[in-house]
């Protein structure tokens, strides 16, 4: 039996990343008559209603460096981030036409106006702004969201034909307990010896579960990890850094290459948290509604698109990223006009700088050209550190 190695792998996750029609998707709705696809965009969608439907979660990461964007420069200002405009730009050209849902979760004001414009262009199209909670009392946020968890349950049933059981439901979550299992331990590993799991292929295996059906992306994990473990890599005298602010507009790959390239080791970050986003697996008994929202309300991640009730607790996260993954530095890199990330930057650096732990920041579209000077900045970040930080 022939061994996977991680260059096959990283590969075909290439393949997925840079094909912007998704052929993968188009060919699982073409594989059995009346399946459908609901697409969504970042940071967090329940996907496991949308699995437990018989449908394909697709999620949408806008065009990256392959789009020119031309016809979403018609509907959004020039001052914004690029992510909306590229992604209507998917829709208008065709690419998405395949796509018989589109959810549209609680981001920022741009997203929610994006999701009128959705409904508007395309009409054929279900399409929900799916709210989630700001009030973390269970009496109070936690009704409010199982409300909206059930809504789109019976609006994803309607579009699926068929109503969706709590078994079905139950199964859809051992599935993605799986997945997060999965991409939990490959952070972990990643954190432990990271010349052994490079940020760019990590990114690119991460990616891939945005396009395939989780059963597959559970295999391609557990395949990638395997390799990672198997294959000796050269160890490099790197800086261990954290990466934060990517959670919703993904950085060009171009970038994340720059930034290894420049003498750090990614130890930690907040790519597509839409897979990282629930802490700890759902239970596969009970109710599955009340199981989603109270897993939302106590047990998922921190964010700048996620408020936080308790002042004290305020950019708590970032430090412990940083303690968890042993990293010496943190490099706040941010979407350009990101309002959430933008804005909650200046409290996280408040945080880091009481514990006396650096940071550097910059920021970035998805179809940033030049990453000499992220090179070179974060090189010298690196050089700082290793130089000046006491033994």
């Amino acid at each position: 039996m022939a061994t996977i190695t991680t260059a096959a792998l990283v590969a075909r996750c290439q393949a997925l990343f840079d094909d912007i029609s998704f052929g993968a998707a188009r060919q699982w709705k073409a594989a059995a008559p009346g399946r459908k696809v609901v697409a969504y965009m970042p940071i967090y969608v329940p996907r496991e209603i949308i699995h437990a439907a018989g449908m394909l979660p697709l999620g949408i990461l806008g065009a990256g460096e392959s789009l020119e964007v031309i016809h979403g420069d018609a509907y959004y200002q020039s001052y914004i981030c690029r992510i909306p405009r590229s992604t209507l730009d998917l829709g208008i050209t065709g690419r998405l036409d395949f796509v018989d849902g589109f959810l549209f979760p609680s981001i920022c004001d741009v997203i929610r106006n994006l999701s009128g414009i959705w409904k508007i262009l395309f009409p054929e199209v279900y399409v929900r702004y799916f709210d989630v909670p700001q009030n973390f009392d269970p009496e109070v946020g936690g009704t409010f969201y199982r409300h909206e968890l059930q809504e789109l349950r019976e609006g994803l049933a309607r579009l699926a034909g068929s109503p969706i059981s709590d078994d079905a439901l139950r199964a859809s979550f051992a599935l993605y307990n799986r997945n997060r299992r999965l991409v939990r331990e490959l952070y972990a590993f990643r954190a432990e010896a990271p010349w052994r799991v490079p940020a760019s292929e990590l990114y690119l295996v991460q990616r891939a579960g945005m396009v395939l059906p989780v059963e597959e992306h559970n295999q391609l994990l557990a395949d990638y990890l395997a390799a990672a473990r198997a294959e000796e890599r050269p160890r490099r005298d790197n800086c261990r850094v954290v990466l934060n602010g990517v959670f919703c507009e993904q950085p060009p790959l171009s970038l994340i290459k720059a930034i290894e390239m420049s003498g750090c080791y990614v130890v930690d970050d907040d790519f597509m948290l839409v897979n990282r986003w629930l802490l700890e697996d759902l239970p596969v008994s009970g109710d599955p509604i009340a199981a989603l929202a109270t897993a939302f309300l106590g047990g998922s991640t921190e964010t700048g698109a996620k408020y936080q009730p308790r002042r004290e607790l305020k950019g708590r996260y970032i430090l412990d990223a940083v303690r968890a993954s042993a990293a010496e530095g943190v490099i706040f890199a941010a979407p350009s006009f990101c309002d959430p990330a933008l804005l909650e930057r200046p409290m996280l650096e408040a945080v880091l700088d009481r514990v006396d732990v650096p940071h550097i920041g910059f920021k970035y579209a998805e179809n940033s050209a030049q990453m000499q000077p992220v090179r070179e900045q974060a090189g010298t970040f690196a050089d700082s550190i290793k130089l000046w930080s006491a033994p």
